[in-house]
């Protein structure tokens, strides 16, 4: 249970970050799709571990397989099976944590639920579990563009108390990519890497803040009361590993004003649609998109993986102490960009798709 995400684009992922290998299978994808396992991969590279120093040294090429859905170059309508297979594992070092829990780590929860876990690498709970929604996060984001041209655009907003200054309506993916934290302020950027530098050193972690912006939504996505657009948003964003915050528009800072001074006021625009004067709502508005920028930000802990010597407990409740090894990112954030934009993507497309059925038929 658990493992599946969606209503019309559904994705079940599997596998565990020890095991023979990671995937995802697509189901409900429109046939006819042009998609390769290339325009796949491109998106897997930017979460791939080993790609920069700020990031795990864990060396996967975390090359894709289609073994099934798509016949010379387009989807078929049926299931889409994409396969990454496990090739740098080094299982040896997960030794200790057989028997000790990792603090803050899901080591604990897995056993009292299932009464097993799979210790090596973390299992279901590793962030290796992300690379099926990447893959389908891709064929997700291909959709929106081709039906809607929408644009999904995610970058580091804040590392620990680092934070940058970045304006969501004009980011480009070119500053995104242009360093490797994926902060497109340079000069906050610079910062950033020092402190995650520094604090791998220290055998220690941070988290931050990720920001998100999908452009050209439709207007329309979303459904009243228990469907609501940044209701799903917030569930597909809060179930990406070390995710502990959630914030849409205004977010907590819209608590601090008045009613007249957050309300987005209307007009009508050259083309005579109807906009909105500022965007406090984050581009939903009573569950269903309004038209304007959906803007975002997701709050990510630091790694709870580190090697700094920590206080826990064993199995059978013994104190002990555990200064973990294995290969672990300092800082989430880098790789967590495309994660949350893949998130995103999956549930503005399962929205757009079940808009068309629901409302464009007559």
């Amino acid at each position: 249970m658990g493992n599946t995400f969606g209503h019309l684009f559904r994705i079940t992922t599997f596998g565990e970050s020890h095991g023979g290998g990671v995937g995802v299978i697509i189901d409900g994808c429109p046939p006819r799709l042009e998609i390769s396992a290339e325009e796949i991969q491109v998106e897997l590279d930017r979460r791939r571990p080993g790609q920069s120093k700020i990031t795990t040294p864990r060396k996967e090429a975390d090359a894709c397989e289609i073994l099934s859905g798509v016949f010379e170059g387009k989807t078929l309508g049926t299931p889409i099976s994409i396969l990454v297979r496990n090739k740098d594992t080094r299982s040896q070092d997960y030794d200790e944590m057989e028997q000790k829990y990792r603090p803050s780590h899901a080591d604990a929860t897995y056993d009292a639920k299932y009464g097993i876990r799979n210790w090596q690498g973390g299992g279901r709970s590793s962030a290796r579990e992300t690379i099926g929604r990447v893959a389908a996060g891709a064929i997700a984001k291909k959709i929106l563009y081709q039906v809607a041209n929408v644009e999904i655009i995610g970058y580091v907003k804040r590392i620990k108390d680092l934070e940058g200054i970045v304006d969501p309506n004009t980011v480009t993916l070119e500053e995104v990519e242009s360093n490797i934290v994926r902060c497109p302020d340079t000069e906050s950027a610079e910062r950033m890497i020092e402190l995650i530098e520094k604090i791998g050193r220290q055998g220690d972690s941070v988290g931050g803040v990720v920001e998100c912006v999908a452009r050209n939504v439709p207007k329309g996505l979303g459904a009243p009361v228990f469907d609501k657009l940044e209701a799903d948003i917030a569930k597909a964003v809060m179930s990406l590993p070390a995710s502990k915050g959630f914030e849409i528009g205004s977010g907590f800072g819209g608590t601090l004003l008045t009613g007249i001074e957050h309300n987005d006021e209307f007009y009508i625009d050259d083309a005579g649609e109807i906009r909105t004067l500022t965007n406090r709502s984050g581009g939903i508005q009573g569950g269903i998109s309004n038209g304007e920028n959906i803007i975002l930000r997701v709050a990510f802990k630091p790694t709870a993986t580190i090697r700094k010597e920590q206080k826990t407990v064993t199995r059978e409740g013994e104190e002990t102490l555990l200064a973990a090894k294995g290969r672990h990112d300092p800082c989430v954030l880098p790789r967590a960009v495309p994660m949350v934009e893949a998130m995103v993507a999956l549930v503005l497309c399962d929205h757009l798709l079940r808009h068309y059925g629901q409302c464009k038929v007559l």
